[in-house]
């Protein structure tokens, strides 16, 4: 992290040491959880939605927390008050410390910002970015999905003096969170990847998520560029909104006169790889392998490609660094073999009914026969999508009927919010001991290990708060009596 001194604190946030914080406090690092404290830190005090971070400040000065940023006054065991800045509002304040230190990089470094949005595949793409920059110059990205008003500020934080890129994944629940991060980090290269039905319900309907993420485009100057996906109307139709110049990326032969990078021969491999060759503006191509799972990265591979570009980034640079390249974050497309001959797809950090889909086609695709060798028994564990609001029951009423239909030889819904796609898919297919439904993670975890056979692909798939990610991984790990695990 940028040092910043207590004075550096007090002028950035507006706020008010206590009398117990000493003149000469520098920080070394920003956090928010006590467990992450490390000595010289500054321990964020947010109020959360289950615990309040004020009641973990003396574990955070037990950690080596030299000082809080708090929103009142908090005294130790001896009522002595706790060393802190105290502001109106902490997550603010911290925002407000990430602008000061993306505007002291652009000074001293020309540091560039890439904003990244869409309701599916952000993470993935930072990730793919971020690996193609750092071949190139000192790069920050999210940890995870840091991607909302306090995971930005602490993907800021851990800049350094020598950073040259930000790659900054922008999430957004509503109208105006966009723009309440664009005005933090100043994003020069925007990229929109998609506009789906995650979160409907909180915003209101598609309509509103479109709008919600064209504010990223919106904020782009003159001399910024947006990177657009051509094969999403919705996002395609932002080039009207964006105050600087327009990228299009996408796949086939017919190419906008504004394209960027554009993939041509898209095929999947054996193991479910993408393969696609890249041709870039001025006429160099290449064609790579993707170390990623699922025909629906090329979307990911082709706006990381067209980001890295407008940064000026050279073609073979950018094919180097996305050939063979796999997934950066946990839970997504994440494949794990069993010594059993088991696999196990964990793609269960996140779900919206678009998400779902190509998990679903992914899974069909494994399961046929390669190069003359058999089919395998394709397995789907799917759990609820949740923040769909009135359209839930629709969509997932829909999800089943697809399992049938792509010939998806078991089903396994878990939990009653998901129910809907075990009653259509029955409905759909007749099915007897194709389709099973259970009510939680426990019932689940013991039909898995009794049935999965050797030789069975099964794709874990959920919303994050649903759970099937640690039962993706406890059945990766698990092996019957006997198996040499």
């Amino acid at each position: 992290m940028i040092e910043l001194s207590l004075t550096d604190l007090l002028d950035i946030t507006g706020g008010k040491a206590t009398a117990t914080a000493a003149s000469d406090t520098v920080i070394t690092s920003v956090t928010t959880d006590s467990r992450e404290v490390v000595p010289g830190a500054l321990f964020v005090a947010k109020p959360g939605e289950f615990s309040d971070g004020h009641a973990f400040i003396d574990r955070a000065r037990a950690a080596g927390a030299v000082l809080a940023l708090a929103e009142r006054v908090t005294y130790d065991e001896d009522r002595r008050e706790h060393p802190a800045v105290i502001v109106d509002d902490a997550v603010e304040a911290m925002g407000k410390i990430a602008a000061r230190i993306v505007a002291h990089l652009k000074e001293k470094n020309d540091a560039k910002v890439v904003g990244i949005t869409g309701s599916a595949g952000k993470t993935t793409t930072k990730d793919l970015l971020a690996g193609i920059l750092s071949q190139v110059a000192p790069t920050v990205s999210p940890i995870g999905s840091y991607n909302g008003e306090v995971g930005v500020p602490l993907t800021v934080f851990n800049a350094t003096e020598e950073t040259k890129y930000l790659v900054i994944e922008m999430g957004a629940t509503g109208i105006g969170h966009l723009t309440y991060l664009t005005d933090m980090v100043h994003p020069q290269v925007g990229v929109v990847l998609c506009v789906g039905t995650a979160h409907a319900g909180e915003f209101g309907g598609v309509e509103n998520i479109e709008k919600a993420k064209g504010e990223l485009v919106e904020a782009l100057d003159a001399d910024g560029i947006a990177i657009l996906n051509a094969e999403d109307p919705r996002v395609a139709r932002m080039d009207s909104r964006s105050g600087g110049a327009v990228r299009f990326f996408g796949t086939g032969s017919s190419k906008p006169e504004n394209a960027g990078v554009w993939a041509t021969d898209v095929a999947v491999n054996k193991h479910g790889q993408p393969e696609l060759t890249l041709e870039f503006p001025g006429g160099f191509s290449k064609r790579i392998t993707s170390g990623l799972l699922g025909r629906h990265h090329v979307t990911n591979i082709l706006a990381a490609a067209n980001a890295a570009l407008a940064l000026d980034v050279a073609p073979v640079l950018i094919c180097a660094g996305l050939e063979g390249r796999a997934a950066g974050s946990r839970w997504r497309m994440e494949r794990i073999e069993r010594p059993d001959g088991v696999s196990i797809i964990n793609d269960a950090y996140n779900a919206n009914p678009e998400s779902m889909r190509a998990a679903l086609v992914t899974l069909a695709e494994l399961g046929l026969g390669a190069d003359g060798a058999p089919g395998r028994r394709t397995w789907a564990v799917l759990g609820e999508m949740l923040e769909l609001g009135d359209d839930s029951i629709h969509q997932h009423d829909l999800l089943g009927r697809m399992a049938v239909r792509m010939n998806i030889k078991k089903l396994v819904v878990v939990g009653r919010g998901a129910k809907p796609a075990y009653n259509s898919a029955v409905l759909e297919g007749s099915w007897g001991d194709e389709a099973f439904y259970v009510e939680d993670v426990d019932e689940a975890r013991a039909l898995l290990q009794e049935q999965l056979q050797p030789g069975d692909i099964a794709l874990f798939k959920s919303s994050n708060g649903a759970g099937l990610r640690f039962l993706g991984d406890e059945i990766a790990a698990f092996a019957k009596e006997g198996d040499n695990a």
